[in-house]
């Protein structure tokens, strides 16, 4: 009861689906900002992004004529985002 003699009630009622759509709108958000700002990629954050191990990726795709790879010195490096639309469409091409 307020000083006025008034009883406020407030009910919230919250959406969990709503909720749990919101939040993975944002964290695609981030996730393409994040993958933005990345030029490119070294052998260790191409194993990462494909969850697969370095003799996986070499018996795979690796030597695929289309896959895009620069020798420097002796590190491997993948332009960012030729290299994921590489995978996303051998990934389908697999299935």
């Amino acid at each position: 009861m307020t000083e006025s003699g008034v009883l406020l009630m407030i009910n919230v009622q919250i959406d969990e689906n709503e909720i749990r759509e919101l939040a993975l709108e944002k964290i695609e958000e981030h996730l393409k900002k994040v993958d933005t700002e990345m030029v490119y990629w070294d052998t260790n954050e191409l194993k990462r992004r494909t969850c697969m191990s370095w003799p996986t990726v070499l018996s795979t795709f690796f030597h695929h004529v289309d896959f895009p790879k620069f020798k420097i010195g002796q590190k491997w490096y993948f332009p960012a985002k030729e290299a994921r639309e590489f995978l996303l469409l051998w990934l389908r091409e697999q299935g």
